[in-house]
């Protein structure tokens, strides 16, 4: 089988670490920015790193972009370069393009040319942090849309000594319980007889406003 191949456009932060953890998954990584000395310092991280202005069609059409399997355009102080570029991919037929977003105006542009996905990576770590700040209980926390998520909650002693039947959590609260974490062994998809014990780790996913409400009713000490 193929293996996928990657380009990412703009090496600040959030490019740079894309290409990183991409490079570590073994994938095909095209690193590119017009800044020769960042393009340097990945030369020895990416597949390949090459300095280029990517709101130029030409250069893009010359490093055969739209062979790529997904493009992320992580270009970040530059809303011009960065709707232009989208723009660009999105003529030339590029598979799937994700775009990193610096504000809510910057979004609405890059849904509405087309691209497939549009990430804060700021805001959602904020409000990633803030979320788990707040509650003692959660260990993590991933926004699927503005309104529902995937947490990582640890089972209080109001929970422990309870099979998910007792406690008829579906039911109850609306979000279902995909996963038990119980040291090094993971549950998935638990049974309706499975027991919770303290400490257990939940994965959970539902609705924000559920989910706020199982905390707040079953887990907050």
């Amino acid at each position: 089988m193929k293996r996928k191949e990657f380009a990412v456009i703009g090496l600040g932060r959030f490019g740079g670490s894309m290409v990183k953890a991409l490079s570590e998954e073994g994938v095909e990584v095209l690193a590119i920015d017009n800044d020769e000395d960042k393009v340097n310092e990945y030369a020895n991280i990416a597949s390949h790193a090459v300095v280029g202005d990517t709101t130029d069609e030409a250069v893009l059409k010359s490093l055969g972009i739209r062979n790529f399997d997904h493009v992320i355009v992580a270009i970040g102080d530059n809303i011009q370069a960065s709707i232009l570029t989208t723009l660009i991919l999105k003529e030339l037929g590029v598979k799937h393009i994700t775009v990193k977003a610096t504000n809510d105006y910057h979004e609405k542009v890059l849904s509405r040319i087309g691209a497939d996905q549009v990430v804060h990576p700021e805001r959602d770590m904020g409000r990633r942090i803030a979320h788990n700040i707040v509650s003692n209980n959660v260990l993590d926390y991933l926004e699927l849309s503005d309104e529902h998520s995937i947490v990582e909650i640890v089972a209080s002693r109001r929970l422990g000594g309870y099979t998910l039947i007792d406690l008829d959590i579906r039911a109850k609260y609306g979000i279902n319980i995909v996963a038990i974490k119980r040291g090094k062994n993971i549950i998935v998809s638990p049974q309706a007889n499975e027991g919770i014990k303290q400490g257990d780790i939940l994965i959970v996913i539902g609705a924000d406003k559920d989910i706020d409400r199982f905390e707040k009713n079953l887990v907050e000490e």
